[in-house]
């Protein structure tokens, strides 16, 4: 009797030693230079595909800085911090007194939502997206005012535009957004964000900011530097591969940069604050990042493609897929498997967030969610 496609397929993929889904050409396993300069996670049982991590990095560059400040470990680090933020100003063409250094991003998110939103302030958010922000400004006494993503898993700008009211203190943008991977057109964000400024603050959190591929996509820094009420956060975490290391920076304008000043609690410490300063010198590693992300995000495509699964076209470094499964089944027979991938996000239930990871990682997931279709 003849195999229907995709009992074909999975036949074919685990008989062929998963050769089938690579679909790509001049990948090679690392060479012991690069394995030491740009320091690949080793492969665990399960392997950990769910919280958007970097599997490279520290950088060797990066790990060097951080041996050489142990020597400053004596020291609080107030005076390092204020000189990357010295670095950062310089980067983004701002003045330092609009960089505020946090320990990770996630501080600096659920400092500014607390700042401006505690006791009953409102913040409007797109629903699935980052929870830090709003999770911790609702337990400080803030509103929320959800509004669901649209049929391509993308913001609704007008609806959000709609909804503000003098209740409103904060709009929450995630762009690329987590989960759903997506971007906002360009003009449109800017437009949005230039206008709604003027009614409330629009926070822009671009963690995933360094994996857009269109190099002339704009960040919301530019509306930062003409002096609008827009709050942008950057991170240390995904392309540079430190998120061991917490550390993460917010951009404004230096009046409101020095109201959220004054609530930061953690800040980071001075071997995250010299691996941070050298990791924007290793463009290196950082390069090798964004190539071996868009080469692990192909393998994904491709198994995904071949199993007939709709995903969402990924700037960032996961991908978002209907898996037609309810999350809590699939994520535990995956787990069986041997990878752990990502959460439910309500009301997507049916889908599944799963993130970049090493070429052997992703081979893996793929010859695992194969065998359970």
């Amino acid at each position: 009797m003849e195999l229907n496609r995709r009992q074909w397929l999975k036949t074919a993929s685990l008989a062929g030693g998963f050769t089938l889904f690579n679909g790509l050409t001049g990948i090679q396993s690392l060479s012991a230079e690069e394995i030491k300069k740009f320091n690949p996670r080793k492969l665990e049982n399960p392997i950990r595909l769910s919280s958007n991590e970097n599997p490279f990095g520290p950088s060797e560059r990066v790990r060097n800085a951080v041996k050489k400040a142990f020597d400053d470990g004596c020291r609080y680090p107030y005076e390092y911090a204020d000189e990357l933020a010295e670095l950062l100003a310089k980067k983004h063409g701002v003045s330092s007194e609009s960089i505020i250094i946090t320990g990770g991003s996630t501080e600096g998110l659920k400092i500014a939502g607390i700042t401006f939103t505690a006791d009953g302030g409102e913040i409007i958010a797109a629903k699935p997206t980052f929870l830090a922000m709003m999770q911790y400004a609702e337990m400080w006494g803030a509103n929320i005012n959800w509004v669901p993503v649209d049929e391509n898993y993308g913001y609704d700008l007008q609806e959000i535009e709609k909804r503000i009211s003098s209740k409103t203190k904060m709009v929450f943008l995630c762009n690329p957004n987590n989960p759903t991977s997506t971007l906002l057109p360009a003009d449109t964000l800017t437009d949005f964000c230039s206008s709604v400024s003027k009614k409330t603050i629009v926070f822009s959190d671009e963690a995933y900011y360094d994996f857009i591929e269109d190099p002339n996509y704009p960040s919301m820094i530019e509306l930062v530097k003409k002096g609008e009420n827009v709050i942008v956060s950057k991170t240390f975490s995904k392309v540079y591969g430190m998120a061991g290391m917490r550390i993460g920076y917010l951009i404004a304008k230096p009046e409101l940069a020095k109201i959220i000043k004054a609530n930061v609690v953690a800040m980071s410490n001075v071997y995250a604050i010299e691996g941070a300063k050298e990791a924007l010198l290793d463009t290196e590693f950082y390069n090798f990042s964004i190539q071996k992300n868009k080469e692990a995000k192909q393998i994904i495509y491709n198994t995904l493609d071949h199993l007939e699964l709709d995903y969402v076209k990924s700037h960032t470094n996961f991908v978002f897929f209907k898996s037609g499964r309810n999350i809590n089944d699939l994520g535990k027979d995956m787990l069986a498997k041997g990878v752990k991938i990502g959460r439910a996000f309500p009301p997507f239930l049916d889908h599944c967030r799963i993130s970049t990871g090493t070429i052997e990682e992703v081979q893996l997931f793929s010859k695992s969610i194969i065998s359970l279709y």
